[in-house]
């Protein structure tokens, strides 16, 4: 996961200062053709580029409406793929447009065209990870995992379709997403350590009865046996 921060100071939900103790994450995804970070996050940082319309989302009300998440996944200027945390991850976001906003970190994934396998792909990844990120930070299990459109289906947040309009395109569902959530939430477990178990046939005070035993040993097909003197 490549994570940076540009905490959206000038907007109105940052200002309202409420705060949250998160039961769960949604996921989201823009609904434009514009997998640019900077269209949402800003000003530029070095990394994000340039709004040349100045139309991000560190704004009192951006585009006139009440809106905030707590990320977004999408491109820098440089073409790579990046996560930017935008609240902080307990405060209480305005993404849901219900009562998810009480109890999810919710965070945008920049949606492009909506067919480059290759985006898809890097931006379904950075997702699956920050996802584990929080996971592990807040408690949470992949179970505690939606997208909007199932958030409405549960009676708690707004009638919106994403991302079911995008993941299907890709042969991916979010059964799929909390599976490979999961497989980074499990143990990893060290691999076992060689063990050597070493066989001692006898001691013996007189060293022509050793060396008959060590020809026996040799003879039994232990090539590599020897007498130890102590």
């Amino acid at each position: 996961m490549n994570l940076h921060k540009l905490i959206l100071t000038n907007n109105a939900c940052l200002k309202a200062g409420k705060t949250i103790i998160p039961k769960g994450i949604m996921v989201h995804s823009t609904g434009a053709n514009n997998p640019w970070l900077k269209r949402y996050v800003g000003p530029d940082d070095g990394l994000l580029g340039k709004n040349q319309y100045n139309n991000h989302w560190n704004q009192d009300k951006p585009d006139g409406r009440q809106v905030c998440v707590h990320g977004f996944i999408g491109k820098l200027a440089d073409g790579t793929i990046a996560t930017y945390q935008t609240l902080p991850w307990n405060h209480r976001g305005w993404h849901s447009g219900g009562s998810a906003n009480d109890t999810h970190i919710g965070f945008e994934i920049c949606e492009d065209g909506l067919i480059d396998t290759s985006y898809f792909n890097a931006v379904y990844k950075e997702a699956v990870e920050l996802c584990a990120y929080l996971c592990k930070q807040y408690g949470l299990t992949e179970k505690n995992i939606i997208c909007h459109s199932e958030g409405y289906k549960l009676g708690i947040a707004s009638n919106h379709g994403d991302v079911m309009h995008w993941f299907p395109k890709h042969r991916k569902s979010m059964d799929n997403f909390r599976a490979d959530v999961g497989k980074l939430l499990m143990p990893s477990i060290p691999a076992e350590s060689k063990k050597l178990y070493r066989v001692q046939v006898g001691a013996y005070t007189i060293k022509a009865n050793a060396d008959a035993m060590l020809a026996k040993v040799k003879a039994a097909g232990f090539k590599d046996a020897f007498i130890k003197t102590e």
